[in-house]
């Protein structure tokens, strides 16, 4: 019998901290951690068709259209090799026709488990206000309270500041533009028994060991992977 590698999708707003937690499940499952906002960047930089169609939104500050989005996943995901590999779906699917678009593509056992890890508005708006981004290599910084815009990058000394997508204006219509398409997701999510809710809010660590626990009530344990 073929081996299933565990298939994950971790959901949340922007700033619920999604990046960190799912770098280190995937990391613990030894699956690829597939980012569609990391995807969509990397094909801006190569300049390709699909990264200069995405380009325009992405600078705009505003959601891709589905229809690119399924591209872009279908596209990483359309080969076996990939598909039998497992995968850990960092924000996406983001809307109703995304997620059956999923399904539709990948079949039945396109995901074990949905996690959406929930955090308050009211907290993840200072921490994208605060998030500063390396232009060279990507590295993720945390700016304090008065410090400046623009800095250098203590990995590679590159300039890091802002993205340009979040600008104030940018990121409260994100939110708002979450808020109401992951409504519907959240809701089919949960009629076909995968969705599971983890409350976002506290130190990483602690934060992580309830995505665990979460995780370890739908997925079978394989190999102690999901120990703490």
């Amino acid at each position: 019998m073929e081996e299933h590698r565990t298939r994950l999708i971790v959901l949340g707003r922007q700033g619920a901290g999604k990046g960190t937690q799912c770098a280190r499940l995937a990391a613990r499952l030894s699956v690829p951690h597939i980012s569609t906002g990391a995807l969509f960047r990397i094909e801006v930089a190569r300049g390709t068709d699909l990264g200069r169609r995405a380009g325009a939104f992405l600078d705009a500050g505003a959601l891709v259209p589905d229809e690119l989005v399924i591209d872009l996943v279908a596209t990483h995901l359309g080969s076996t090799e990939a598909r039998a590999a497992g995968y850990l779906l960092d924000g996406f699917p983001r809307t109703l026709a995304q997620g059956q678009a999923l399904f539709e593509v990948l079949g039945e056992r396109a995901a074990d488990v949905a996690v959406e890890l929930h955090v308050p508005t009211s907290v993840v708006l200072p921490r994208l206000a605060a998030r500063r981004v390396c232009q060279e290599c990507g590295a993720t910084s945390t700016a304090a309270p008065g410090d400046p815009e623009t800095t250098i990058c203590s990995i590679c000394g590159g300039p890091v500041g802002r993205r340009t997508d979040d600008t104030d204006e940018a990121i409260q219509r994100r939110l708002a533009d979450y808020d109401r398409e992951s409504g519907p997701l959240l809701e089919w999510l949960e009629g076909r028994g995968l969705l599971v809710r983890v409350d976002g809010v506290g130190e990483p660590d602690v934060v992580h060991h309830r995505l665990l626990d979460a995780v370890r009530s739908r997925v079978p344990v394989i190999d102690g992977a999901l120990e703490p």
